[in-house]
């Protein structure tokens, strides 16, 4: 049974892309297939942070009714199917979100997870793709204003019918200003909590690289919280082998 799941920030600059693609590579290389879906039909850049920044069919050409999304779909070398938006303001004449839950049935039975990347905000398109998922999961910073946005996407995405099955806590510097996981958590209904990402600085290396950031540093702390989170969403268990020194420092501190 395949699994549509929208990773929802409600604000921008939270690193759901990021996330979205690095969880998409990680998932693929846990056995799952897994299909990643840029529905930020206005301002996309999925296909950038993995290394496909042009390509000559997009989204917006199937939402136009001139290709079927499989003629859109390219594969990343971790075995990562992607379907790409495009970038040129041309793309976006006769782009209808609307007609995305419709296009995504296609793909029903190809894949064991299909991930959408959803656009900033809660306009018409963001909006198509949570109406299209089965599932949604939180991404959120531990800001005040980030877990507020992130609070409207959790209350519409009950309007709509959906399930979140979880929250992600990205962008974590671990400072005092910033809110307890645990009081984020709770303000956003009570939600499992898949994982915190801390902030690092392998993470803008990686994307200015057009890689995934498990790739490009596979044992910084943000790639190890990812392949966590990839594995609780699969269901299984995943076991980093710390290395000594970290250890060490952990213990020391």
């Amino acid at each position: 049974m395949t699994r549509i799941i929208a990773c929802v920030s409600g604000k921008g600059g939270a690193g759901k892309t990021t996330i979205t693609a690095n969880l998409g590579v990680a998932l693929a290389e846990l056995g799952k297939r897994v299909i990643v879906v840029d529905t930020n039909v206005t301002t996309p850049n999925l296909g950038m942070h993995l290394g496909i920044p042009f390509y000559p069919t997009t989204l917006h050409d199937v939402l136009k009714g001139k290709n079927s999304i499989r003629e859109a779909m390219y594969e990343h070398e971790s075995g990562v199917r992607i379907v790409p938006a495009g970038i040129s303001l041309k793309d976006l004449q006769g782009a209808d979100p609307k007609h995305l839950q419709n296009t995504l049935l296609e793909l029903l039975g190809d894949a064991d997870i299909i991930l959408l990347d959803v656009a900033a905000g809660l306009g018409r398109e963001a909006l198509s793709a949570m109406e299209a998922a089965d599932e949604l999961i939180l991404i959120t910073n531990p800001e005040v204003t980030a877990v507020t946005d992130a609070l409207k996407a959790a209350k519409l995405a009950q309007q709509l019918g959906a399930r979140v099955s979880g929250v992600v806590i990205n962008r974590v510097r671990n400072k005092k200003y910033e809110m307890k996981k645990e009081d984020i958590v709770s303000l956003l209904g009570g939600y499992e909590l898949l994982g915190t990402i801390p902030e690092h600085e392998k993470v803008p290396e990686a994307i200015s690289r057009r890689m995934p950031v498990i790739h490009h540093a596979e044992r910084c702390p943000a790639s190890v919280s990812l392949r966590r989170v990839a594995a609780r969403i699969a269901g299984t268990n995943y076991y980093y082998g710390e290395p000594f020194y970290q250890r060490l420092f952990r213990a020391f501190r």
